[in-house]
């Protein structure tokens, strides 16, 4: 996402000619979510993806056509049948909402693409509203209007009514880094989408398990930070994609951390003492997600001693402790999959529990397909 934006810009500050298809919405199961995007260049190359197939391949050629034709925005839908999902190689069967913008050199927009920018590295979250179907005398597709973390807003979608819904909306978005389809009451569609940083993970311990959950971390798209004590367990020949090492004692460690609601915190210190610690420190922060290490004899210990040292009792009802989902995992890097199961289920939603087909629903497929 941040690489669309960052070229989006280069672009623009260029003068050259791109198109930004977003996927503004989905029903079903879908290769992608709302949100994805990919750009094309007038030369027809791109950055990010949508999903692949031959819906993407037909997105890429209506683009160069509306670069072309210097058309005006258009939201286009898509329904991923069986056939179609055969076809691709996708396992989907649901309906895609795109929304494809082309850009020429554009100082406002430019603007709005900078401060999401600057959301991305670590600035105040904000959000960004676009119109996408206009009705009647409405404002037209692709109007935008810019919602900042304190309030202040840059542009307007016409009706002050709608302004208020949207900037209402968007504030509630932007801290997540969501998005949501608003229609009002005329049938105009506004995409609101949130911007803020990466997910940040936090390991408090580089040990076998810091480095197994930071090795599957990367891979799921997590900025990662290793906090520890010991230089030989927190420095770059360690963890190489690293965002940041950080060698500190514990209690103090995170004060040389960036943090805010999108950073997730794990504990897996050597020791109860270091657990301790740890943990009292990450209670000071913002992070949505603090994950403690350990048997449920030691967690309980450690809760005791949070509430000796004044911590409320609701705070530590927030510690997701023993950390992880119930897969029987042992080694460390089963444990890292738990580890993650449980945070992407706290980003995403989701029960937790198996996907598997009950019995009852089972027969109920098969009398229907006799």
């Amino acid at each position: 996402m941040k690489e669309v934006i960052e070229e989006s810009i280069r672009l623009m500050q260029k003068g050259e000619p791109c198109v930004l298809a977003t996927v503004v919405r989905t029903r079903g199961m879908t290769p992608q979510k709302a949100g994805a995007k990919q750009l094309i260049r007038e030369d027809g190359s791109s950055v990010g993806t949508l999903g692949g197939g031959c819906m993407e391949g037909d997105i890429w050629f209506y683009a160069r056509e509306m670069l072309r034709n210097k058309s005006a925005p258009e939201l286009r839908e898509y329904h991923l049948d069986a056939d179609v999902a055969e076809k691709d190689g996708l396992v989907c069967g649901g309906t895609m909402d795109f929304f494809i913008e082309p850009f020429w050199q554009s100082a406002t927009t430019l603007l709005f693409f900078e401060e999401i920018r600057q959301a991305y590295e670590g600035g105040a979250p904000l959000a960004v509203a676009t119109v996408v179907k206009s009705v009647g005398q409405g404002c037209a597709a692709g109007t935008k209007m810019l919602m900042r973390d304190d309030g202040r807003t840059e542009g307007s979608l016409g009706p002050p009514e709608l302004d208020k819904l949207v900037a209402r909306v968007g504030k509630k978005l932007a801290p997540f880094g969501h998005n949501e389809m608003l229609q009002a009451d005329d049938g105009t569609q506004v995409y609101v989408e949130g911007f803020t940083t990466p997910p940040t993970l936090i390991i408090m311990g580089g040990g076998h398990i810091g480095k197994s959950v930071y090795n599957l971390a990367l891979m799921l798209g997590f900025r990662v930070i290793i906090v520890d004590d010991r230089p030989e367990f927190s420095n770059k020949e360690r963890f190489p994609h690293a965002h940041q090492t950080v060698v500190a004692d514990f209690p103090q460690a995170l004060d040389h951390v960036p943090e805010n609601y999108n950073s997730f915190i794990l504990v897996a210190t050597r020791g109860h003492r270091y657990d301790d610690d740890a943990t009292h420190a990450a209670l000071q922060t913002k992070a949505r997600y603090i994950g403690l290490l350990g048997s449920r004899h030691k967690n309980v210990m450690i809760f005791r001693d949070l509430l000796e040292s004044g911590v409320p009792i609701n705070k530590i009802k927030e510690i997701h402790a023993p950390v992880g989902l119930d897969i029987g995992a042992q080694t460390p890097e089963e444990l890292a999959v738990s580890i993650m199961a449980e945070i992407v289920q706290c980003i995403r939603g989701g029960a937790g529990g198996p996907l598997k087909i009950d019995d009852d629903e089972l027969l109920q497929l098969m009398k229907k397909s006799e």
